[in-house]
């Protein structure tokens, strides 16, 4: 019997929506889900691992793969660059894997022309002004770099419409199972 083409999912939000965290949880919940780490220019934090967290590459090693078409997507916003290997999705998928992305908001919309069967979830956060409060207190950013941020999710958050599905993120846990349960319940129904 051939195998079927896995679905790819797609989680974005703005930065300090709580999408990676989330994400973390799902992928513990689905061992038959794959995730697909993206590349960047931009330097490690303290708390990431090459090839887990990002794939991080220098200014030259990123634009040697945008000339090679490697990337499904790319984009370069707070100076640096950012994308999603294409030859890792069309794998995974090819061999009937369900696929995880976890990237920004005009990067899934990018990915949703090239894969339009590709499921996309935006997670809201409760309001713009915890939205605001969680950038500033995470403290990864110097202030120019937040407020860069902060003009980014106003304009993400305007093109939320062209995503599938919305899950609002008041508490965690209950985000984490009502992505869980949609995702279940997408599997089951290409059964």
């Amino acid at each position: 019997m051939e195998n079927s083409k896995g679905i790819l999912f797609i989680v974005s939000a703005p930065s300090g929506t709580g999408k990676t965290t989330i994400v973390k949880r799902i992928l513990k919940e689905f061992s038959d889900i794959v995730f697909s780490v993206s590349a960047t220019t931009r330097k490690k934090r303290e708390n990431e691992t090459d090839g887990t967290d990002y794939f991080f590459l220098t200014e030259d090693e990123f634009k040697a793969k945008i000339a090679r078409k490697e990337f499904a997507e790319w984009e370069k916003f707070y100076d640096y660059y950012y994308g999603t290997f294409r030859k890792y999705i069309d794998e995974n998928l090819d061999n009937g894997n369900n696929v995880l992305l976890e990237i920004d908001v005009k990067g899934a919309i990018k990915i949703k022309e090239s894969y339009p069967d590709s499921v996309l979830i935006f997670i809201l956060p409760p309001s713009f002004d915890e939205l605001v409060n969680r950038l500033k207190n995470r403290r990864t950013e110097d202030e120019t770099d937040l407020q860069k941020r902060i003009e980014r999710a106003e304009l993400e958050l305007r093109l939320k419409e062209k995503f599938d599905y919305f899950i609002n993120n008041d508490k965690i846990e209950k985000a984490v199972l009502d992505i869980k349960c949609l995702i279940e319940n997408i599997i089951k129904e290409k059964k």
